[in-house]
């Protein structure tokens, strides 16, 4: 769209660029193509923009992909939006505030890519709600002030890095693509935009650590940032130790340490004997016949290798609003790594009863009491889908934070049960082959909550 063809829609909806909502829209056709070119987008890619607003991303990206999701702050742009493609069933608008949007589901409709041409005075807020933390998105191109991002990309020992530096390279790899003048906005800001290319950073080019406890150790240090940063850290283990090991200068400050070495700190830090253990392969499990019947023991690598049966739990974790918390395996474990699984999960040991291993997974891997009431669902035989074990399947609620082994788990987020039926019918490699099985279960016992997709 060229700069009369916006002027046309704007003054036919009545809308009057605002500054408080950083109304500056883009009219250079040329740069638009360009922006959209660089998010390489595929047929089978669904992509989401934020703040369409008139339109100039919209009109190249919407012929070029699978479904593409619209997300307007401006109710009357949302309006205009909702009418362009009233005809179009692949395109979706939102009248919502990016930076509160849901974006669960987007998980189900991967590979997501994420367009923006971000107001000024909300960019970070948004990718904060889109690209920190587990994210569906794959891709991103985003123009935002130029300062942001420089803000973004900068280095240690730039006055500019930070938190927002660190959050974001944390899962991102970020690059500058193009600076785009004032003169290509109507109205013109007044200082210059910078269009930004986001791809995700490889984990396995990364320890695993805490992300929580990272982010929480990052902001307490970042709050006094011109202060030596020990003095804001735990106790223990002594920061004199810490700092030798890693090579770290006593005095260091927050901004004078890289990412990498945030993480080994983050480690250093971590009191979860669990931590850096994804499993044991001397584990002792009791190996069964089809009965459920003990007949002798082996080793967990012996289990796994030989096709043994053996024994398992499952516990689906449900929040009040009927949420099923799951848990995204690490890409360290030796079973379906990096997919997403029950709540919590485990082998029984050796001797173990059922409960016993449920109640201990959950205290394990989620850091959930021990306490908690437990219910029954099923119990699932063995087969290839099950991992050829004894599955006694659990269900639970609880509301707390929880917190979880980096090196077995990477991420837990709830989820709507409506989105995970979703989810699992349209992209099933996503998740554990066992997980499945255990919902079907849980479904045929018709004990998943009834709530609508939100």
């Amino acid at each position: 769209m060229n700069a009369s063809q916006i002027r046309t829609v704007l003054e036919q909806y009545g809308v009057s660029p605002s500054k408080a909502l950083g109304q500056n829209f883009l009219v250079d056709e040329n740069i638009a193509r360009r922006i959209v070119e660089l998010l390489e987008v595929e047929p089978q890619d669904c992509v989401v923009e934020v703040g369409p607003g008139a339109g100039a991303l919209t009109e190249h990206v919407a012929p070029l992909c699978r479904k593409l999701i619209l997300v307007e702050f401006d109710a009357r742009l949302a309006e205009y939006q909702k009418t362009r493609w009233a005809n179009a069933p692949h395109v979706e608008v939102h009248h919502a505030d990016a930076a509160k949007w849901d974006p669960r589901c987007l998980f189900a409709e991967q590979p997501v890519k994420l367009l923006g041409n971000l107001p000024y005075s909300a960019g970070g807020a948004i990718l904060a709600n889109f690209l920190h933390g587990e994210s569906p998105c794959s891709r991103a191109v985003i123009m935002l002030q130029k300062e942001l991002v420089e803000r973004i990309l900068t280095q240690p020992g730039d006055e500019a890095y930070g938190l927002l530096s660190l959050r974001m390279q944390m899962n991102w790899e970020g690059r500058l693509m193009r600076i785009v003048p004032p003169t290509a906005f109507r109205p013109q800001p007044k200082i210059d935009s910078a269009v930004m290319l986001l791809t995700p950073r490889d984990a396995r080019s990364l320890p695993v650590y805490d992300r929580r406890l990272m982010d929480e150790l990052m902001r307490r240090c970042f709050a006094c940032r011109r202060k030596q940063m020990h003095k804001q850290l735990p106790a223990e283990p002594p920061w004199s130790i810490v700092s030798e090991q890693l090579g770290i200068s006593p005095t260091a400050r927050a901004e004078e340490l890289s990412l990498l070495q945030w993480i080994h700190l983050t480690r250093a830090y971590d009191t979860n004997p669990l931590a850096a253990l994804p499993q044991k392969d001397s584990e002792l499990f009791d190996v069964a016949d089809e009965d459920d019947h003990t007949l002798r023991q082996a080793t967990r690598s012996d289990v796994h290798e030989q096709g043994l049966i053996h024994r398992a739990v499952h516990i689906l974790v449900f929040n009040k609003r009927g949420d099923l918390l799951l848990q995204k395996r690490s890409l360290l474990k030796d079973r379906h790594p990096g997919v997403w699984d029950s709540s919590a999960a485990g082998h029984l040991d050796a001797g173990e009863d059922y409960e016993h291993a449920a109640r201990r997974e959950l205290a394990e891997e989620l850091g959930i009491s021990c306490s908690i009431p437990l219910h029954p669902v099923a119990k699932l035989t063995p087969c290839p889908s099950t991992g050829m074990e004894h599955v006694m399947l659990y269900t639970t609620q609880f509301d707390g934070k929880v917190h979880f082994p980096a090196a077995e788990i990477s991420a837990v987020i709830p989820f709507p049960i409506s989105l995970v039926k979703a989810w699992l019918a349209r992209r099933p490699q996503d998740f554990a082959d066992s997980f499945a099985t255990c919902l079907a279960r849980a479904e045929e016992a018709r004990i998943l909550p009834q709530q609508r997709h939100r």
